[in-house]
């Protein structure tokens, strides 16, 4: 399916369950592709939610262009894209990057209309400093520019299955990942800091850690959730940044879990008592 921004941006989604069921935003990171969740997918929705897989701009069958290398305007292109769908509470889930522009989401627009956010393998925070050392690899504020010029190096730990890797390969070549293009979007994604998010959400939020990610350190989530109670950090052993597609059936797992913990969903007479505006 195809969406197009209000800057004129085709975006390319998948949009799998039934339409009634509660629904599920995926992101993917930078330069990868929807086709890494297709396990999740299939398990969400059997599992009664709706899905909604979209390749960002820039990323996979999406279109490919200048405009809007920042995370602000991909938070506003899911803002858009939900505003279309009439999607209510959804869950937002993303891995790497993906997960970035769910917490810009919550910054730009509030987690009123959210149910939940997934955080797979990213910190709120990419440049170590004094004050943090959970960010991506040994990323200083001395070096990120030019670190990130160069390729950022072998994201997973165990391999995909065939069928996956066989598709992936396809895809690559038929929309190939534009690094240069791109730079702008990984430089502005590497200068954020979300932890200000973290600490007053009003949302649950499941960070998902790969033990063996050659980005994070895994103990990046448990630091995370000492931020608020609403953060509920895990981790998957013989997994690298890549969880959903390495470990798909450990992940899963956790993640179902996550979801059928949540509250249910409030009346309209809830919200309204709580202050829940629907409009």
């Amino acid at each position: 399916m195809k969406f197009y921004t209000n800057d004129h941006v085709e975006l390319v989604y998948d949009d799998q369950g039934e339409p009634s069921d509660p629904p599920v935003v995926i992101l993917s990171g930078i330069g990868a592709y929807k086709e890494y969740w297709e396990a999740t997918i299939t398990t969400l929705v059997a599992h009664h939610y709706r899905v909604i897989n979209v390749d960002a701009r820039n990323q996979g069958q999406s279109e490919h262009t200048s405009k809007g290398l920042r995370i602000s305007r991909h938070a506003a292109d899911l803002f858009e894209l939900i505003a279309q769908l009439q999607l209510t509470r959804p869950v937002l889930m993303g891995n790497s990057m993906g997960a970035s522009t769910m917490l810009a989401y919550l910054s730009l627009y509030g987690a009123q209309n959210v149910r939940a956010v997934v955080d797979v393998d990213q910190s709120p925070k990419m440049i170590n400093d004094a004050n943090w050392q959970w960010g991506f690899k040994d990323l200083t504020w001395e070096d990120f520019h030019e670190v990130l010029k160069r390729p950022l190096g072998k994201a997973t730990y165990t391999n995909f299955d065939e069928t996956l890797f066989t598709k992936l390969q396809r895809l690559k070549k038929q929309d190939p990942y534009d690094a240069e293009l791109n730079y702008p979007l990984l430089i502005d994604h590497a200068t954020q800091d979300w932890r200000d998010i973290i600490t007053h959400l009003e949302c649950p939020l499941l960070i998902v850690s790969g033990q063996k990610s050659p980005f994070f350190a895994p103990e990046m989530g448990a630091v995370v959730a000492e931020m608020s109670k609403h953060v509920t950090a895990v981790v998957i052993s013989q997994a690298g940044h890549l969880v959903m597609a390495e470990q798909p059936r450990r992940f899963n797992a956790e993640l179902v879990k996550f979801l059928t913990s949540l509250p249910a969903e409030f009346s309209l007479e809830n919200r309204s008592q709580s202050g829940y505006n629907s409009n």
